[in-house]
């Protein structure tokens, strides 16, 4: 299930649906997607597929990690970048690869812990975890280069608008409620600039912390 040959035809199937950035792929083909599910489920971890992570969470479908995560790093490398839903860890596993330091927020508490593990076991140490309300996002450590938000909120809250760099600061979130859009926002001193990626459906962004 793990084989290089399974892991490639993954990635093949990436690229086929237009990812085009080869260092996203090179680190999804990388990063064992299989350890950040339950067992009963790691032998369906390399089909491109949300699957059940417990919580009423998931771990979002390999191509919509590699989309947010194209879109993300498309200005240039990035030093400091904010993760709001820690879930199950494998995004933050993917960005850890990419970027500087990756701080990662989570509201429930048994995801919280199983994802440290997860991301200690892969020795990476530039991965900071918080169990916290996302909605509120890190504003001790703002600005970020980057912000990925992995629920939808109703629509983009002003307090992540407020923590990303005002020098090119880019923000990849899905938005809206059953009709959900996956957007990208640029950050330029006081204006943002929008534009949609495509049509998604994420778990609702909801507030409060579950210990």
């Amino acid at each position: 299930m793990t084989s290089p040959r399974t892991r490639n035809r993954l990635i093949n199937r990436l690229a086929e649906q237009g990812i085009v950035a080869t260092d996203v792929l090179d680190v999804m083909r990388e990063v064992p997607r299989h350890i950040f599910v339950d067992e009963a489920l790691a032998q369906r971890a390399y089909e491109d597929t949300a699957l059940p992570i417990g919580h009423n969470q998931t771990i979002s479908q390999p191509y919509i990690v590699a989309r947010m995560t194209e879109a993300l790093m498309a200005g240039g490398a990035l030093n400091k970048v904010l993760e709001v839903g820690t879930g199950s860890g494998y995004q933050t596993a993917v960005l850890a690869h990419l970027v500087k330091q990756v701080y990662s927020v989570e509201r429930i508490q048994p995801l919280h812990v199983k994802a440290r593990s997860r991301l200690r076991r892969l020795s990476l140490l530039n991965a900071h975890l918080k169990l916290s309300d996302g909605t509120m996002g890190w504003p001790g450590l703002a600005p970020f280069d980057g912000i990925m938000v992995t629920a939808a909120p109703g629509k983009v809250p002003v307090e992540l608008l407020e923590q990303l760099s005002e020098d090119g600061g880019r923000l990849v979130i899905p938005v809206g409620d059953f009709h959900q859009e996956l957007l990208l926002v640029v950050r330029h001193g006081q204006e943002f600039h929008q534009e949609v990626l495509e049509l998604v459906r994420f778990v609702p962004m909801l507030s409060g912390v579950i210990r």
